[in-house]
């Protein structure tokens, strides 16, 4: 596989350096990805959508000029378990205005959050999020934007819905659904549970069963997060040594089986560096082939 051609890595946000250098704007974040050896940007509208579409143009323009892959992220506060229908309408259109605003940056793909288990009973609420991504399918169609990839998220609490499996059970009523597999926090939610190459690789098999060979283009969240009892506490960067994941078994794992994602990192405030890094030690596995 090659890394220039078929997979893409990048990261999410505003890292530290970025703005050390004197950048300000986002609409300045292709050119400088793509100086700093990047393919791959994405845009977090996590706490609302607040862009407006003449910003979102010009980064269209310098992430086609650059070559920067662009992905947006929806605000965190979807619940697609939630028992209010007018609640479950606004987690719609937090997707579907995700989904307009990343096409007008040039972007083709939306990254959102399932929801939460709540008081619910676990069974219930996984069923109750799938039965509602069926409605988020029909309004994605009724606003035009089925030609998109829509990935929902693994989560790092274990009270929201979002293990692997789960994700997996939302991605078969769909095939523009594809997992964003946050390796960060299904080790966080499994309290350190990723370490070998088999870790990573059962995930990725368990993919492949599922969802099939759409699944080789799976989109990566990757950070070593802290966590606790209840799961995720915050994201770290590489230089951490206690908490994990490290990144060269998935490296293996993803080569092994040949997959070819869109690997996002979000450590905390060195995500482009950290995201360097990840490219390097992917290069190491291609070079051997």
């Amino acid at each position: 596989m090659s890394i220039d051609k078929n997979i893409k890595i990048g990261y999410a946000g505003s890292c530290e350096r970025f703005h050390d250098e004197g950048h300000k704007s986002t609409v300045e974040m292709p050119k400088w990805a793509k100086e700093n050896g990047l393919n791959a940007y994405e845009y977090s509208f996590g706490n609302g959508i607040r862009m407006g579409h003449e910003t979102a143009e010009k980064i269209r323009i310098e992430a086609e000029i650059h070559d920067i892959l662009i992905s947006g992220h929806a605000p965190y506060y979807i619940n697609l378990a939630n028992l209010d229908d007018g609640m479950l309408e606004k987690s719609y259109t937090y997707v579907t205005s995700t989904a307009e605003m990343t096409r007008s940056m040039g972007g083709h793909r939306v990254i959102f959050h399932s929801g939460a288990q709540g008081k619910l009973k676990r069974g219930d609420a996984v069923s109750r999020v799938v039965e509602k991504s069926k409605i988020l399918v029909e309004r994605i169609h009724e606003r035009g934007y089925e030609d998109m990839t829509f990935c929902p998220e693994t989560m790092g609490k274990i009270g929201q819905i979002g293990d692997t499996t789960e994700v997996l059970q939302i991605c078969k009523t769909w095939d523009h659904f594809v997992p964003c597999v946050d390796f960060g926090h299904v080790n966080s939610r499994t309290h350190g549970g990723l370490k070998s190459v088999g870790d990573f690789r059962d995930i990725l098999d368990e993919i492949l069963q599922e969802i099939g060979e759409r699944g080789r283009n799976m989109h990566i969240h990757f950070s070593k997060i802290m966590y606790g009892k209840g799961g995720e506490v915050k994201h770290l960067t590489f230089e951490d040594t206690t908490y994990g994941p490290e990144f060269e078994p998935l490296a293996e794992a993803l080569d092994l089986l040949n997959f070819t994602p869109t690997i996002i990192c979000e450590s905390a405030g060195t995500q482009a560096d950290d995201a360097l890094y990840m490219k390097k030690v992917l290069e190491t596995y291609i070079s051997r082939a």
